[in-house]
């Protein structure tokens, strides 16, 4: 096989590819929001996708906890306290 047809088709199949992984990430993520959670004095903000609200408020929620907490019974107990302020992100 020609040498140029085949680096042609292996650009085309990687560009594909991309493009088919760009989309899957892009379309699994509808809803986005950003969580400050306020614990033992200290504040955190973080912001999460997913495919619904409610995935995306945990997420974010889990990950603003993991700076803020030490330890299993300190990440339950900030992942329980009510955030400070949500807001949804186009």
């Amino acid at each position: 096989m020609n040498p140029r047809k085949l680096a042609f088709l292996a650009v085309t199949g990687f560009l594909l590819l991309a493009g088919i992984m760009t989309w899957m990430m892009m379309s699994g993520r509808r809803h986005r929001v950003e969580v400050c959670m306020e614990f033992r004095g200290q504040t955190a903000c973080r912001t999460a996708a997913g495919p619904t609200r409610e995935d995306a408020l945990r997420a974010a929620t889990d990950n603003a906890c993991a700076l803020l907490a030490s330890g299993m019974t300190d990440s339950m107990q900030c992942g329980r306290t009510p955030p400070k302020s949500v807001r949804d992100i186009e």
